[in-house]
């Protein structure tokens, strides 16, 4: 069953100090707590081996931050999709820059996830918005439930994606026109909620970001403010 993101915020806790083994927890905790308090549409994509702790310690959506279309078996050193099904967790990203694949080694991840009732995640993203445009198109034709689009020069930083709309309204166009049923997020430099509101206006059903809230002194105070884009 496809997890609902619509005018959500994904958070990617990647492999930041803060957001790694018990400070994953912690960090997923506030999360959830925010998503209550705030009545908004939270997910985390935790490292592998925090997707358990994570998953049982809340209630809102754990994701994995990769898969390998691997089998039960000899496959040392990969992830199995079943394990991190097991774990808890109810989605996947696909394709993040920092780990990217080409669209031939998206597609059998994309299958498996759907396979197994993983909510897929795939990210798209290249150097000129020309590429990004035509790398979601292909990526698109693989069914995957949400794209994110993220150009790779922004993330990390502290200009929003919102800043090239363009480019973002660009995907929105590009994945309607191949599959209707695929939907669309958006991210890079996201980290206030003028960029959330900005986002969706474009839109996007909801953001993708990290650092914005990783990296925060304060996490639940920046938290609460990218939530008030989802107003």
């Amino acid at each position: 069953m496809t997890v609902d993101l619509d005018r959500s915020i994904v958070v990617n806790f990647k492999t930041y100090e803060q957001a790694t083994g018990a400070k994953a927890v912690k960090l997923a905790g506030i999360c959830d707590e925010v998503a209550e308090e705030a009545g908004a549409n939270i997910v985390v994509a935790v490292q592998a081996v925090d997707i358990r702790a994570v998953a049982e310690a809340v209630s809102i959506p754990v994701f994995a931050q990769h898969i390998d279309p691997v089998k039960y078996g000899s496959s040392t050193g990969w992830i199995l999709p079943e394990a991190v099904l097991e774990a808890g967790a109810v989605g996947t990203l696909i394709s993040h820059s920092e780990h990217k694949l080409a669209v031939f080694d998206i597609e059998p991840r994309v299958n498996k996830a759907r396979e197994l009732g993983l909510t897929s995640i795939v990210c798209s993203g290249m150097e000129s918005n020309e590429e990004t445009i035509k790398e979601t198109k292909e990526i698109a034709a693989l069914k995957p439930d949400f794209i994110a689009a993220e150009p790779p020069d922004l993330i990390g930083g502290d200009v929003s994606v919102t800043t090239r709309p363009d480019l973002v309204r660009g995907v929105v166009e590009a994945v309607k026109e191949v599959d209707p049923d695929v939907s669309v997020l958006t991210g890079a430099g996201v980290k206030t909620g003028d960029d959330v509101h900005d986002a969706l206006e474009l839109g996007t059903r909801g953001v993708l970001l990290a650092s914005g809230v990783t990296k925060a002194e304060d996490p639940k105070k920046a938290l609460m403010d990218l939530c008030k884009g989802l107003e």
